[in-house]
């Protein structure tokens, strides 16, 4: 008892950390799929993926964090749709290479954790992962004392999705003369809130409840600023085998600019037409007052495209059909060029 209440003493409360792991077990036993060998607690996950229908099955993996958008939250005081964003983003991170999610794992830091705040950000991971019919197989929940502030939370995630080798995406399926379709964001998603919390709270000494002034309606600032970041699973689904869909680029941190020439080969460049989309107003409110030059809001924002799949020109016609049966407000941005590489913005 003594040891116990020493470590409480020290800033960290363990009966706190069950109080909400309890809570925490049943958010994640709602997510199980048939793959789920055993529930939260043990010291590892234990998943047996179903290889029937794959020749040759290849895992995919991969690791992210939603970034200062967390700021926003905290300042807000909602932390109910960051555990999504973070699920949506590792999907669309194993997505780009057509894997689909098999299971998840997160990891909470915070320096005096509140159990009622852990729920909060765990149970929107949990719903991320219901949505994406992935499941939540375990994770780590770490009270810091004196490394993270008081207020402050950490969270990332661990996604493994499966893909048969054959239907692998990426850039060696590419050529020149391949269509780029994009695929619209919801908002900011997850990349450039540390530029966009200096222009509107910092230099314009904007509130997170204050009316959002490039919105129509009621819209805050913050219900901008957390729109969930899209998970593009169930619009790409049908799609994915398609022979025409040679790849897809995620448009995270590094915009349009850096992540387009991730998806294509050497020798080859982008060349995206300005003006084949609309771009939503919060981009160009951020560019105004934050006064950004065209270059750099195309290197930290995506614009309004949160994805972008590179097709065969022959299978343009049949991957959009397929987008907007599902209702997606997919376009044509341009196309794969022979030439040096990177990314031409072309009027």
């Amino acid at each position: 008892m003594r040891s116990h209440s020493a470590y409480r003493e020290a800033g960290v409360d363990i009966d706190a950390q069950e109080r909400a792991l309890a809570r925490v077990r049943e958010l994640a036993a709602k997510t199980a799929t048939p793959g789920v060998l055993a529930g939260i607690g043990g010291f590892g996950g234990l998943f047996r993926p179903d290889l029937e229908e794959l020749a040759d099955p290849v895992l995919v993996a991969s690791a992210d964090g939603v970034g200062t958008k967390l700021a926003v939250a905290r300042m807000a005081g909602d932390y109910s749709t960051v555990g999504r964003d973070l699920v949506n983003h590792c999907v669309d991170d194993v997505l780009v290479q057509g894997a689909r999610p098999l299971f998840f794992l997160d990891y909470v830091g915070a320096g005096a954790l509140e159990p009622a705040r852990m729920v909060e950000l765990v149970g929107g991971v949990a719903d991320g992962c219901r949505e994406n019919g992935c499941a939540l197989l375990g994770g780590e929940t770490a009270e810091m004392p004196g490394f993270y502030r008081p207020g402050d939370y950490e969270l990332v995630g661990f996604i493994v999705g499966l893909v048969d080798r054959a239907d692998l995406l990426g850039p060696e399926r590419v050529a020149a003369g391949d269509v780029l379709v994009g695929l619209p964001s919801s908002g900011l998603h997850t990349n450039g809130y540390s530029l966009a919390r200096r222009v509107l709270f910092d230099r314009l000494g904007l509130a997170p409840q204050a009316p959002a002034p490039w919105a129509e309606g009621r819209r805050t600032v913050a219900q901008e600023l957390l729109a969930v970041h899209r998970s593009y699973l169930k619009p790409l689904a049908a799609a994915l085998r398609h022979p025409g869909l040679h790849a897809l680029a995620h448009v995270t941190g590094g915009g349009l600019t850096d992540n387009l020439p991730r998806a294509l080969p050497e020798g080859t460049r982008a060349a995206v037409r300005i003006g084949a989309w609309e771009v939503p107003p919060i981009f160009g409110f951020l560019q105004e007052h934050g006064e950004v030059s065209d270059e750099e809001m195309r290197q930290v924002f995506n614009l309004g495209i949160g994805m972008v799949a590179v097709v065969s020109a022959d299978a343009v016609g049949e991957v959009l059909a397929s987008l907007r049966a599902s209702g997606e407000r997919a376009v044509v941005l341009g196309a794969v060029e022979a030439g040096g590489g990177g990314v031409e913005y072309r009027r």
